[in-house]
């Protein structure tokens, strides 16, 4: 994937890139080559960084490992063997990649600070094996790398050269940033670091995402830190693997703003050049005084711009842009969807079934022995008074529980019967799922939230984007599919939530109170929407307080009381049932016997009503709805 030269955004990018390498040629000093090689680098460590730190949202401050890891590969095979740095580098780089693995498959389980906590120690391990190991790596003393002149040693007497490759390895470091926030990928990792559960029902394998951009950031990290150490011609473990380091380019990402392109390259051109003329005209003062001015800077940026200047400034800057005239005509390549080229069984088939269902939390049985069958074509509803365990219940069958014991299986495209065991595997197996509370990924946009969904079962972001308009029609979003989906109102996330879920092309769709604190309008447009995607071929299991809505949309109905099936049957033959109305009315209700005036019938009338209006105003009008 490459960007459209064409675009304002993009020949308006590469021109101000260019400046890195004009202004130097311009003064025409060593000292401005200099500080414009060290802006290179640190723009690529930064970037490089913000894979994880910043699509991600995983605090890496060890990150210097996979810097000192490729810069002492290509010297000492430089020393030891002759080989050139440019293929030391790659060889830096194979072995930063498998220690990212290493890394991170145990550590990126961990959330909040215990990953950081994580890295930092990696990082000191690593640099005192170096340390100990001095009669091949020079121990704490370093290594001086040999001075061969010329482009195979990357040593050379001008400051140019250097300069040049600097710059392609930043222009290489923001493509590969720009090509996987593109990318699926680039969505996957901006889902996990907002909301991992959310991520996982739309099918996101979490940890796997989050080892591949690792992997990404290494080798990217390893390769800058192996021409590193060719310029600077001297390395040693302190300054290689180096805690500041690994600050320093973090602290120019969130700067510049964590998760976008520009963001760890617009910090680094900030805060770089003012922290190196620091150094030269303060000196004096004592040592440190640069980082006084980073800390100082960084606190400004905290307060004023807490998005940082890519996230305070971007949309105005990308407006202006955006302006300016397209180079010739620009066509975009049209995709077809195949939105709705799922198998399914037949109409009336079983297509999800829960048998024996038991799970206790201590010594709470949240559920006792439930199993239940979903078929194809069908609404089922599922009621309870609150602590019944119908939400226990809905987490087992979309895999964010596991039972204790019992199954819960999903009819295969191939005639079988499937038995996922994570939620990323439920949703492949074509179960979609919303959440009680709304978990929009809120720095995404309606229809970026929506091609979340559609990426399970496309590459493209042409298709998936086509599939999100589509799904979009279905749920009534087309006019909001512009619009971020932290401003949305309470119905719409709803709504999204449910459009998220459908783009994932399920046979299974299971709705959690996708109505609860609706306005009534938004009510009856839940309901048409409901009854289309079940016209449209998607089975739906809900869970709903609002009577009104349970009653008008089930098929059938099945009540859940105290972690054990009570009843199943037609919404008629539940909300008369006996033990459904005690259930929800209690055993007092025995002692309300008709009096004076009164019957039997209208006795039973009475508290049937009362089930129906527990949580809504009734069902009748929304039946014609």
């Amino acid at each position: 994937m490459i960007p459209n030269l064409r675009h304002p955004r993009t020949y308006v990018s590469l021109l101000v890139l260019s400046l890195l390498v004009l202004v130097p040629l311009a003064f025409n000093s060593p000292f401005v080559y200099h500080l414009f090689v060290l802006i290179c680098v640190y723009g690529a460590l930064a970037t490089a960084w913000n894979l994880v730190g910043g699509y991600a949202g995983q605090m890496s401050l060890g990150h210097a490992v996979f810097y000192g890891v490729g810069s002492y590969t290509a010297v000492l095979m430089t020393i030891n063997f002759g080989v050139s740095p440019w293929i030391g580098m790659f060889v830096g780089a194979a072995v930063s990649a498998v220690l990212a693995v290493a890394i991170s498959y145990p550590t990126l389980r961990l959330r909040g600070p215990f990953f950081a906590l994580v890295t930092i120690a990696m990082l000191e391990v690593v640099k005192l094996l170096v340390v100990h190991q001095g009669n091949w790596t020079g121990g704490s003393a370093g290594l001086s790398v040999p001075l061969n002149i010329g482009l195979p040693w990357m040593i050379f007497r001008e400051k140019l050269p250097y300069l040049l490759i600097a710059f392609g390895f930043l222009l290489a470091t923001l493509w590969v940033a720009w090509y996987v926030r593109q990318s699926r990928l680039g969505f996957y990792l901006v889902a996990v670091r907002e909301r991992e559960d959310a991520a996982q029902a739309v099918g996101v394998n979490t940890t796997r995402v989050k080892i591949i951009a690792a992997v990404i950031s290494a080798i990217l990290t390893s390769m800058v830190g192996s021409f590193h150490a060719m310029y600077l011609t001297f390395i040693e473990p302190s300054a290689a693997f180096s805690l500041e380091l690994s600050i320093q380019v973090a602290m120019f990402a969130l700067i510049g703003g964590l998760g976008s392109v520009a963001g760890p390259l617009a910090g680094t051109v900030l805060v770089l050049p003012v922290a190196e003329l620091a150094r030269g005209w303060l000196s004096s003062l004592g040592s440190g005084t640069h980082g006084f001015i980073y800390g100082v800077i960084l606190v400004v940026v905290v307060l004023t711009m807490p998005r940082g200047i890519v996230g305070q400034f971007g949309n105005r800057v990308r407006g202006l842009v955006d302006r300016l005239p397209r180079l010739g005509t620009i066509t975009e390549p049209k995709v077809t969807s195949q939105l709705h080229h799922v198998a399914r069984p037949p109409q009336g088939e079983p297509i999800l079934k829960a048998e024996h269902l038991k799970k206790n939390f201590g010594g709470l049985k949240a559920t006792d022995d439930v199993s239940l069958t979903l078929h194809s074509g069908e609404i089922l509803g599922v009621i309870g008074p609150n602590g019944a365990g119908k939400t226990t219940v809905f987490n087992q069958l979309s895999g964010f529980i596991r039972p204790d014991s019992g199954s819960v299986t999903i009819a295969g495209d191939g005639g079988g019967w499937l038995s996922p065991a994570s939620p990323n595997a439920f949703a492949r197996a074509g179960v979609g799922r919303t959440f009680q509370i709304a978990q929009p990924f809120s720095g995404l946009s309606v229809l970026e939230n929506i091609m979340l969904g559609a990426f399970m079962h496309t590459k493209s972001r042409a298709e998936a984007e086509q599939i999100a308009r589509e799904v979009a029609d279905l749920t009534d979003l087309s006019a909001l599919l512009g619009t971020e989906a932290k401003s949305m109102t309470v119905g719409g996330l709803k709504r999204l939530e449910v459009a998220r879920a459908l783009a994932t092309r399920p046979k299974v769709l299971l709705l959690d109170e996708v109505m609860a604190g609706l306005n009534p309008s938004d009510v009856e447009k839940a309901i048409a929407m409901v009854r289309r995607i079940r016209d449209s071929g998607v089975s739906v299991l809900l869970i709903e307080h609002l009577m009104q809505a349970t009653m008008a949309l089930s098929d059938r109905i099945l009540v859940i009381h105290t972690g054990q099936v009570l009843t199943s049957g037609s919404p008629q033959e539940v909300v008369t049932n006996t033990e459904v109305i005690q259930a929800y009315l209690g055993k007092g209700y025995e002692s309300a016997k008709p009096g004076a005036g009164g019957s039997e019938r209208q006795d039973r009338a009475t508290k049937t009503d009362a089930i129906r209006v527990q949580d809504g105003k009734g069902y009748q009008s929304a039946q014609s709805a």
